[in-house]
């Protein structure tokens, strides 16, 4: 992250009364207002339904960042804040908004729901705004293909691409923009990074809580378009990309495209597609997915995905990529597991050691406990030749005894800055949906799962001869981490 301020601009976030505004947007321009990021002169004023004040946003505000900010709330930081803090109803009307507006350029941050961009997009044109503008949207960038396709028209006969930014906050994650140090800054590991010493490649988003309050919305999404099509691919798309001939924000927004060039459609026959039951999540009765607030009582929404992929190219051809999420999962944790080829000769496997032969697996692990392991096999102390699989672990908090700033905090100064490295461009965006969408048009059979395991038994045939790896596969003080990880998160 760059350290400086950017040119003098305002915000407006619509929807602020939102939860996306009360969980993430407000705690994160908080902490760019603690650490002197926001422009030295620029207002953040929210527009809304709600008949507010700007005194009910800025206790609004106070509440919000007084419970989801990372580094808690300080007066002083939020006295300065609050002087930033204005509100316009949108029964005023966005010229009412525009009359608000400095004479400088600004950020409009659309956090509402996706059926909205393109009305709000015509309003800002209408009212002047867009002519000075840079927008914000969030996922889901339509449905399917012809929708996304739908909405980049109606977006470009307002703003050029360069003023689109579409956020999908996984790339504001530390560790996922980690993955690109960690490939191309170590030698060692750029030159086994293919088909010639990799046999699988795993990518998983695995949660524990359900759909919540989330029901109805959950309805007309489902996994795939909820996370595959978005986290999922972009992800992937680190993992896979050749070097760009340079971090400037076109080069390696080309890389991650031709990464998704490159991947086949999905066969619908390498989908599996889940649903939770009513089980227990660390030791405690949940309902199922079906007995959820919003939800059809025959509802065949999939609560979780697993696909597996191919990518023809140099780097990749013959290696599976396998994908997965789900909800009411036994854990909450998402990596990506690098599955090396084992040795040709297992010369240890009949000397009596008590541990078979493990293939060395290399383990990012993106949230929580955010960090990277390696395993490889090990000999016993002892006379005998016993083997036994151990860890080299990196972890960030141990290693830099800070915690990485909330993806949004980056997402929101990248933007200010007009930079677009972090950002989906609009054939990216398009090149996603037509990879899932032959499993959108035939979706498949719904599998139940007990909520507390790992999803559907049908999906282990995906791995084809392999297995799907958890942390449950690491060692033990690995797992303990991760629990602690997650508690400690949900605290906050």
């Amino acid at each position: 992250m760059t350290l400086s301020r950017s040119d003098p601009q305002d915000i407006v976030v619509v929807g602020i009364t939102g939860d996306l505004a009360a969980r993430k947007l407000l705690p994160a321009l908080y902490n760019l207002e603690a650490e002197n990021l926001l422009p030295e002169r620029g207002r953040v004023i929210g527009y809304a339904t709600d008949p507010w004040t700007v005194d009910d946003l800025r206790e609004h505000a106070r509440q919000s960042i007084a419970a989801h900010s990372r580094t808690g709330l300080d007066e002083a930081v939020f006295a300065r804040f609050a002087r930033r803090l204005d509100y316009v109803s949108s029964a005023d009307g966005m010229e009412a908004l525009a009359a608000r507006l400095g004479e400088e350029s600004c950020v409009v941050y659309l956090a509402v729901p996706s059926s909205a961009f393109i009305p709000l997009v015509g309003q800002l044109d209408r009212s002047g705004i867009a002519k000075r503008a840079v927008v914000i949207i969030e996922k889901p960038f339509g449905h399917n293909v012809e929708s996304a396709r739908a909405l980049n028209d109606a977006l470009h006969a307002v703003l050029s691409e360069e003023r689109i930014f579409r956020i999908d906050h996984y790339m504001g994650k530390e560790t996922v923009q980690n993955l690109l140090v960690f490939r191309f800054g170590n030698a060692v590991f750029e030159r086994v990074w293919n088909r010639d010493c990799i046999t699988q490649v795993e990518i998983g988003v695995a949660e524990s809580l359900g759909v919540e309050q989330r029901g109805a919305f959950y309805e007309e999404t489902g996994a795939i378009r909820d996370i595959v099509q978005n986290h999922l691919f972009q992800v992937l798309s680190i993992v896979a990309m050749e070097p760009p001939v340079s971090f400037d924000a076109e080069a390696l927004r080309n890389e991650k495209v031709k990464v998704l060039t490159a991947c086949h459609p999905v066969d619908p026959a390498q989908v599996v597609r889940g649903q939770y039951t009513a089980g227990e999540i660390d030791g405690v009765p949940v309902r199922g997915y079906r007995e959820e607030p919003g939800v059809a009582p025959d509802s065949t929404t999939e609560t979780y995905a697993a696909l597996r992929l191919r990518i023809d190219s140099w780097r990749w051809a013959g290696v599976p990529f396998l994908l997965r999420t789900g909800k009411r999962l036994r854990a909450r944790e998402t990596r990506v597991t690098i599955a090396f080829k084992d040795v040709p000769l297992h010369l240890f496997s009949g000397s009596g050691g008590t541990h078979a032969v493990h293939s060395n697996h290399l383990v990012i692990r993106i949230q929580p406990d955010e960090g990277i392991s390696f395993s490889f096999i090990a000999k016993q102390p002892g006379p005998e030749i016993r083997t036994q699989k151990v860890h080299m672990d990196f972890g960030y908090g141990s290693s830099f005894k800070v915690s990485p700033p909330e993806a949004y905090e980056r997402l929101l100064h990248d933007v200010l800055h007009r930079d677009h490295t972090l950002f989906i461009r609009e054939d990216e965006v398009e090149r996603g949906w037509e990879i899932v969408d032959p499993v959108i048009r035939q979706p498949g059979p719904v599998h139940p799962y007990v909520s507390g395991n790992w999803g559907p038994s049908q999906a282990n045939a995906l791995a084809a001869g392999a297995h799907w790896h958890s942390m449950e596969d690491d060692d033990p003080a690995a797992a303990d981490r991760v629990v602690a990880a997650a508690a400690e998160s949900a605290r906050r």
